[in-house]
């Protein structure tokens, strides 16, 4: 699929007026209650599936298809990224006026993060087909690990990043309101909420070689790849304060989005033997029903339980 410059610029231009709108609307601290989380929730997913329509009429069916194969796989695994940012949260006692914040400034590090590894993946594919067989076995081993090892201890705190950044840059175990540097003594110094934004670029970096991956086991164009990353990210903040009061009624949905992962390794080992690439319906109807399935599965199993079912939220 080729994509002409300009649509790349005006993609880009949509985004960061997105995200400015975004954080002029938030600049003040304040607690993210469930009916502002729900609309901006609805803002977000809307301005995805529309961008989906003009892709349709702009590309055809196929490059719709796939992205919104990519879309949804990428935002149910976004899910999984709300329970480790509700464990960094609780870990670190994050006040609720201040999460806003670390999740705005996370997003716009997952949406550069994420850019890089989609240039870097679909060159890669595009240029060693073996590739495809070391992506597809490295999802289909964090689908085993995300299924069976699920409820494995996390402490954001013993994260390799975040000591690293202890260890370099001069902190200060409190909170100084919402700001990340203040001045002690005269020197620059990095607050706790440093700290914890620090942890939640460091856990969204595994999640997003895993969705990444997994997109590209769909198409392996750049612009698609990117467009369903940046438009299921950008919602990310105001999924958490939609999810935080639910999340534990989802006990079962890892399972679920252990199978895409796995089903999207198979899918792009496949791509290279005669089999060829899955059909794009084909995609959309196991992701569909995957989700379906695993997230009814988990309703029925805490009904009556009014979300008291356990979970130890973790990363894969």
């Amino acid at each position: 699929m080729s994509v002409p410059w300009w649509a790349w610029l005006a993609l880009t231009a949509a985004i960061a007026a997105m995200l400015a709108v975004d954080l002029l609307l938030h600049r003040d601290d304040h607690v993210i209650g469930l009916r502002e989380a729900a609309t901006w929730s609805a803002i977000w997913i809307a301005a995805g599936l529309a961008f989906g329509v003009l892709l349709w009429l702009w590309q055809g069916d196929e490059a719709a298809g796939a992205y919104f194969a990519g879309y949804l796989i990428e935002k149910a695994l976004s899910v999984d990224n709300v329970f480790v940012f509700a464990l960094v949260f609780s870990y670190f006692a994050v006040p609720a006026a201040y999460q806003h914040k670390v999740l705005f400034w996370g997003v716009v590090g997952a949406l550069l993060f994420r850019f890089l590894f989609i240039l870097l993946g679909a060159e890669l594919l595009e240029t060693f087909f073996w590739t495809a067989y070391v992506f597809g076995a490295f999802l289909v081993w964090t689908g085993w690990k995300m299924a069976f090892r699920h409820d494995a201890e996390t402490q954001p705190d013993r994260n390799l990043v975040v000591r690293l950044v202890r260890r370099i840059v001069p902190t200060d175990a409190r909170y100084h309101g919402s700001r990340f540097f203040t001045r002690i003594d005269g020197r620059r110094t990095a607050t706790l909420l440093f700290i914890v934004l620090v942890a939640v670029e460091a856990t969204d970096l595994i999640f997003a070689i895993d969705s990444v991956a997994a997109i590209l086991a769909i198409t392996t164009s750049t612009f698609i790849v990117w467009t369903a990353n940046a438009f299921a990210v950008l919602g990310l903040r105001s999924l958490y304060f939609c999810l935080a009061g639910l999340l534990r009624r989802f006990v079962h949905l890892h399972y679920g989005l252990a199978f895409l992962l796995a089903f999207a390794g198979v899918k792009l080992v496949l791509s290279e033997t005669p089999v060829g690439k899955l059909p794009i319906p084909l995609t959309l109807g196991v992701i569909v029903a995957t989700l379906a399935v695993s997230i009814g599965w988990s309703l029925v199993a805490t009904r009556g339980t009014a979300g008291t079912g356990s979970r130890t939220p973790t990363g894969t």
